[in-house]
């Protein structure tokens, strides 16, 4: 079992050499070096000479280091997306997904350029299109290089006009369709940012409710998310446990045929068994991190 620990992903604008190499001592799981909507148009062609510069140059760490490209329907998408490639960073990261076409082509142009295996594809579920199609879009990960999806919930509302208040009850059957694709197709998902990054209330709040929906991760907008949602979504001590507890059951030899059986006077089925394989991959995952 493979787990690559994705609790936070936090963008950094490509424009701010900076916060690029501040984003070398920051503990986020992943970071989105972003050429798109946080890089004003007169600085794009510099944003996205620093940004390969920082993948090339290294000195991150295990971060996951994702470049998101502009859209290939601007004048900067291309020459982003063979910048990106030759950078070769852990993902590249597509805006504006529309459907299963798209996913195809731009996986066909990494493959093409020959690209090594590591550099994964990324794509932003922040369309009306691409809620209607989060299925087929999923399922194009069949024969590419898609990992992937990440929810664009502000660009959502403003293309549904949908709200973001009320515990984005709006944007509910949406995410939970996204949440459904992605794991239809053995596909990460990571929930949207969070606005009000100075209300921490709010935002440790939203990180619970994208953890009970089933994401794994949120995207950041601020160093100061980062501690929030790595505790959030990583599993708790209690939950460990009992998921040792599990596994441990059903190698005994009296139960390695079984399909279900009884701990601590619960019935625990062996489905329960992969659950909590997963939860301590992704502990150990964890701690392998925090430890380097």
């Amino acid at each position: 079992m493979i787990i690559r620990p994705r609790r936070s992903v936090l963008y950094m604008p490509g424009s701010n050499s900076r916060a690029l190499e501040k984003a070398k001592s920051i503990p986020a799981d992943a970071l989105i070096l972003d050429l798109e909507d946080a890089v004003a148009p007169d600085a794009k062609a510099s944003a996205r000479q620093q940004v390969t510069a920082a993948v090339t140059g290294g000195g991150y760490g295990r971060r996951e280091l994702i470049i998101r490209i502009n859209g290939l329907d601007t004048p900067w998408g291309e020459e982003d997306l063979t910048a990106a490639i030759a950078a070769s960073p852990d993902g590249i990261l597509l805006p504006k997904v529309n459907g299963p076409e798209d996913i195809s082509a731009i996986s066909g142009r990494i493959d093409q350029a020959g690209a090594p295996d590591k550099v994964r594809l990324w794509a932003m579920m922040e369309t009306p299109l691409a809620m209607l199609d989060a299925g087929a879009i999923a399922a194009a990960a069949g024969g590419s290089r898609l990992v992937c999806l990440v929810m664009g919930t502000n660009d959502l509302a403003k293309e549904t006009r949908a709200g973001l208040g009320e515990g984005r009850a709006a944007m509910v059957p949406w995410l939970m369709t996204c949440v459904a694709a992605a794991r239809a197709y053995g596909l990460d998902v990571i929930d949207g940012v969070y606005n009000d990054f100075r209300n921490e209330e709010g935002f440790a709040a939203e990180c619970r409710q994208g953890r009970l929906f089933g994401f794994d991760g949120k995207t950041l907008i601020h160093p100061g998310q980062v501690e929030v949602a790595n505790e959030v979504f990583r599993p708790a001590e209690s939950e460990i446990e009992a998921a040792r507890k599990i596994i441990a059951a059903f190698e005994r030899p009296e139960n390695a045929a079984k399909g279900a059986i009884e701990l601590d006077g619960r019935m625990v089925e062996r489905l329960h068994c992969e659950v909590a394989r997963r939860v301590v991959a992704m502990a150990d995952a964890i701690a392998e991190r925090d430890a380097a």
